[in-house]
């Protein structure tokens, strides 16, 4: 219950901060990144999802594991809705009416971004997380952690930052968000900064799986 718990809180936190891009300063400029690291404010939350899904997958199986992702991936439209229902009732204050609509108001293109992102990565996800247990047994869990978080926050990179910034705007009529050298620098900047997170929280996983199983 408590990862199930914890996957559901960061997607939902995720689905609500996707919108804010945040500009994190490097100590030093790396090539096509620059100075600093652009990504979206969900990055930190979206890949606790990650964390949880592969405790959970590792406990529970693979099928247990997709039924929570893809019950979570349903629930994201009730986030949506009930946000939506907030925003579009009348408020006494239109101050505080027009900085919940700024703030919480979520746009086409995040929303068709981060839901196509999310279904295809997190599967793929539970997918490799799965092969690379059945090609190795059950020893080298780091290697499905970060193997599996790796490759699918590459997906997951990929797919928002290519719908949300560029595909769904063109098709909305608005033009894209940024032009592809800085789609290049968004999407790796975010990649590298979620490859450092994967590697990071496999002691987490470590830490998570023996404590339940003990």
């Amino acid at each position: 219950m408590a990862l199930i718990t914890l996957f559901t809180v960061a997607l939902a936190t995720a689905q609500l901060t996707a919108a804010k891009v945040l500009a994190l300063p490097l100590p030093v400029a790396l090539p096509v990144v620059g100075p600093e690291i652009l990504l979206p404010g969900a990055a930190l939350a979206y890949a606790l999802t990650f964390l949880a899904s592969d405790c959970y997958a590792e406990l529970y199986g693979r099928r247990a594991t997709q039924v929570v992702v893809n019950v979570a991936f349903l629930a994201n439209f009730l986030v949506l809705a009930l946000v939506w229902s907030t925003l579009a009732a009348p408020g006494v204050d239109p101050e505080v009416s027009a900085a919940f609509q700024t703030a919480l108001g979520p746009a086409a293109n995040i929303v068709a971004g981060s839901l196509l992102a999310y279904v295809v990565s997190q599967n793929w996800d539970v997918f490799v997380f799965h092969a690379i247990r059945d090609r190795t047994g059950e020893g080298k869990l780091w290697l499905r952690n970060i193997g599996s978080t790796a490759t699918s926050q590459a997906v997951d990179t990929v797919i928002f930052v290519g719908v949300a910034f560029y595909a769904a705007p063109l098709v909305l009529g608005v033009g894209p968000v940024f032009d592809p050298p800085a789609l290049l620098a968004l999407g790796l900047g975010q990649y590298l900064l979620k490859l450092a997170i994967a590697l990071l929280d496999t002691p987490v996983v470590y830490l998570v799986v023996g404590a339940v199983r003990n």
